[in-house]
């Protein structure tokens, strides 16, 4: 765990000035990213009881996106309540359909790990072997993305909806992460380890399945995936009445893959306030996982 913080914080000193550099370094992530998202789903496929395994994993993401989705709305709500910000959109939302195939095309690649593993019987520690150096290149490069992504830390401290939206989906997010763990009668710190993906679905879904297996893996990757999906439907009908609920709860996507709808139904001022926020949950999900799985409890 230690190695992968490590990793993790080298990359963010990495500072890049060449775009065409950083170009490849972001090819490279989704490469790397597929390369684990199915083998995780090959993983699955060496399960004994697969059925049952299956039946857990639903069980374990439908118990943390409905704890995580009450208590993080009702959090944001208040934070809308208590600091409003001024929408004005400006063009029209771009199609929703577009903007989940990238998702789409994650659960396609689990599936066909899944197949993979189902035909060709490999040893299953070869393939963790394979995953945890591949995760290793991917939080390094991943620390490059976040060093370079163009935000100070004045510019950070500067914007407090965005601050204060990312404190409350953190603090929201590890409550649920709490009462979920006591309900499935989990470790506190597994819940909180997999309550700590804020939407994250690729690096979380990998990180919690290096950790815990396969089934918890896939549960923590189904359960931001879904969260996602839900920003993407939520955004465009309640960013102009709830924009803090809205941006927050797309949670790390919205300073990626959910702001081009955040910015079309939000407008212009909600694009900082959702990159700010964005970025601080997207830095937070390694370390906070990282942190919990390596408690023992």
């Amino acid at each position: 765990m230690f190695v992968i913080l490590v990793l993790l914080f080298i990359g963010c000193t990495v500072k890049v000035h060449n775009k065409s550099f950083l170009k490849y370094v972001n090819i490279a992530v989704a490469k790397l990213i597929y390369t684990v998202i199915f083998l995780m789903g090959f993983s699955i496929a060496s399960l004994e009881n697969l059925l049952q395994n299956l039946g857990l994993i639903i069980k374990t993401t439908s118990t943390f996106f409905f704890f995580i989705s009450i208590v993080t709305l009702s959090a944001l709500l208040l934070v809308d309540k208590k600091l409003p910000v001024n929408v004005i959109a400006t063009k029209k939302s771009p199609p929703i359909s577009s903007m989940i195939s990238e998702s789409l095309k994650l659960v396609l690649i689990v599936v066909f790990g899944f197949l993979a593993g189902t035909l060709f019987h490999l040893d299953i520690t070869y393939v963790e072997m394979v995953s945890e150096y591949v995760l290793y290149i991917l939080l390094f490069l991943i620390g490059i993305q976040l060093g370079n992504s163009g935000l100070s830390l004045r510019q950070i401290l500067l914007n407090r909806h965005g601050i204060l939206i990312a404190l409350a989906v953190i603090t929201a997010s590890l409550t649920s992460g709490i009462i979920s763990a006591k309900v499935l009668g989990i470790s506190v710190f597994q819940g909180l380890a997999i309550a700590s993906g804020f939407g994250w679905y690729s690096l979380s879904g990998i990180l919690i399945g290096e950790a815990y297996g396969p089934v918890y893996g896939s549960a923590s990757f189904l359960l931001e995936l879904i969260r996602e999906l839900t920003a993407l439907t939520l955004i465009p009908l309640f960013i102009r009445s709830y924009p803090c609920m809205s941006i927050g709860y797309a949670g790390a996507t919205a300073m990626d893959c959910t702001l081009p709808i955040i910015q079309a139904t939000g407008g212009i001022r909600c694009v900082p306030v959702a990159i700010v926020s964005g970025f601080i949950l997207s830095f937070m999900v390694p370390i906070l996982i990282m942190s919990f799985v390596s408690v023992v409890g």
